[in-house]
């Protein structure tokens, strides 16, 4: 996978907010399937769906313990994204002070 693709991956798995929510619940340690489930009011089916999302993405790994499928999360594809945000945080914070400059400047 390139490594804009797997960006992409990231920012669509992330653009979710019940992915957002697993994601911090699995910032708290790792966690079985029917724990993080518990947590949404959706069926175990639909939460597994987005657990595949945030796999295919390589935000969380899957690990099996007997019958159980414990979820971990892998933040490194966030740091792509991370990176790529903070651009726009140095845009936001000269535009900001650009405006207060000229607000300022009229009074």
């Amino acid at each position: 996978m390139s490594r804009a693709a797997a960006s992409s991956d990231a920012f669509h798995a992330v653009a979710d907010p019940t992915r957002r929510a697993i994601l911090d619940q699995l910032r708290a340690g790792s966690a079985p399937v029917t724990e993080i489930a518990a947590n949404f009011k959706m069926s175990r089916p639909a939460v597994s769906k987005h657990l595949r999302v945030l796999r295919e993405a390589r935000l969380v790994t899957e690990k099996r313990d007997g019958r159980l499928r414990v979820y971990e999360l892998t933040p490194g594809p966030l740091l792509e994204c991370a990176h790529w945000l903070e651009q726009y945080r140095h845009f936001w914070q000269v535009n900001l002070l650009n405006l207060k400059r000229h607000v300022e400047s009229k009074k």
